[in-house]
């Protein structure tokens, strides 16, 4: 790591403690009253002047209708926000094309993947998305491949996570394409998403990065992952309107994936072709260099990621001491975000603590299950959350251990 990196890093952890600051970035949302909300992982807010961007551009695109769409956002103004995005990623602008969401970005990558043929082999794990999941199930029955399906050990560390798929590609040598997901909308575990792709090409197996929850809270840089083709959301940690994620596809790998449906508006080699045919969100899309320049503004992902770290260490510090609760998350440094799951160890029914902790402590969180951890409850802080709330749930789950 160089010094300017070392920099770079010192700084966002500094700033991850200041609550000041923090409370500044939360004064810039509006928040119904109700409950501390431990759920951010769901889908982010925007802040009140991107709300109000939003608007004016769903105002202005209200009246002025196809007039402007027709003359200006299809020539320009779209290219416009697609090379800034590229911008922000690091990447070209010919590698991204803007869809509705991550689910919807992977689903297109999926379906349209050209590189199978009948008998080949694709690999999904139990960490996966479960629309990632279906869309991989898919190419079993309608491409006459076999669905390879793994578990992932609990306890995770970052040797078995990569261990258990250097043998699954050595014990499956009609392996051709596989799922991966960058953090586990289950529990928050961080894939170690470069170390794994390396070792899939060296077995000629191509990779689909599901990215929903890494972007705007992971910093990375997306060609050293060394991943070809991934989907991702710009509703989660960037705050952007709902409805609005991307495909990335590496430039000289597009031709492995076919235009969607057989889509002949473009040029085979242009990524525009793969997302789905449909009327887009205009007004969110306008709105996106609002969101660009309010995440680059706080310090981008490095920030924002040292913070959901720095207060999900807050509570997982205090919680790891408690009888009656497991963490299940582990605490290596390179596995954790923001996003940290546990369970009630004294307790069945994780759906029943959820409600518990809502009723009894005015906290909101959701119970996940379908990982080889079992049934768990997410904790997912967000930008508006303080160390006063953790600290209050913290309480809560004490008192209810």
């Amino acid at each position: 790591m160089t010094s300017v990196q070392t920099a770079v890093t010192d700084s966002a952890i500094e700033r991850a403690r200041d609550e000041a600051f923090w409370r500044n970035v939360a004064g810039q949302y509006d928040v119904e009253p109700g409950p501390i909300n431990f759920e951010h992982g769901y889908f982010g807010r925007m802040t009140r002047e991107v709300l109000k961007t939003y608007e004016h551009h769903l105002a202005y695109v209200n009246r002025s209708n196809s007039v402007y769409v027709r003359q200006r956002f299809d020539t320009d103004d779209s290219e416009i926000i697609r090379a800034d995005l590229a911008g922000l990623l690091e990447v070209s602008a010919q590698e991204i094309a803007l869809t509705r969401c991550a689910s919807e970005s992977l689903q297109s990558l999926i379906r349209n993947y050209n590189g199978l043929q009948p008998g080949d082999q694709v690999l999904i794990s139990d960490l996966d998305y479960n629309s990632v999941q279906t869309a991989m199930r898919w190419l079993g029955k309608n491409r006459g491949v076999e669905i390879i399906e793994i578990t992932h050990a609990h306890p995770a560390s970052y040797d078995s996570l990569l261990q258990t798929y250097r043998d699954v590609f050595a014990a499956h040598p009609r392996l051709k394409l596989m799922a991966l997901t960058h953090v586990t909308h289950r529990t928050g575990l961080v894939m170690p998403v470069r170390a794994i792709a390396a070792a899939a090409a060296e077995h000629g197996i191509d990779v689909i990065l599901d990215g929903a929850h890494a972007l705007g809270q992971l910093d990375f840089n997306l060609c050293e992952l060394g991943v070809a083709f991934a989907g991702f959301n710009l509703q989660k940690w960037m705050g952007a309107p709902l409805s609005l994620g991307f495909i990335y596809v590496k430039r000289d790998r597009i031709s492995a994936i076919d235009p969607d449906m057989g889509d002949r508006r473009y040029a085979r080699d242009d990524i525009l072709g793969l997302a789905p045919y449909g009327t887009p969100n205009i007004p969110a899309l306008m709105t996106l260099p609002k969101v660009f320049a309010e995440h680059r503004e706080i310090g981008g992902s490095a920030v924002k990621g040292a913070r959901l770290a720095y207060l999900r260490d807050l509570w997982v510090r205090e919680t790891r001491q408690i009888e009656g609760i497991d963490v299940l998350t582990p605490d290596d440094p390179r596995l954790y975000c923001g996003i940290t799951s546990f369970r009630f160890s004294r307790h069945a029914d994780q759906q029943r603590m959820t409600q518990q902790l809502l009723d009894e402590h005015g906290i909101f969180a959701v119970a996940r299950d379908g990982s080889a951890c079992g049934p768990c409850i997410r904790i997912t802080p967000g930008f508006i959350t303080s160390a006063d709330d953790v600290a209050r749930l913290t309480e809560a789950l004490r008192a209810l251990a």
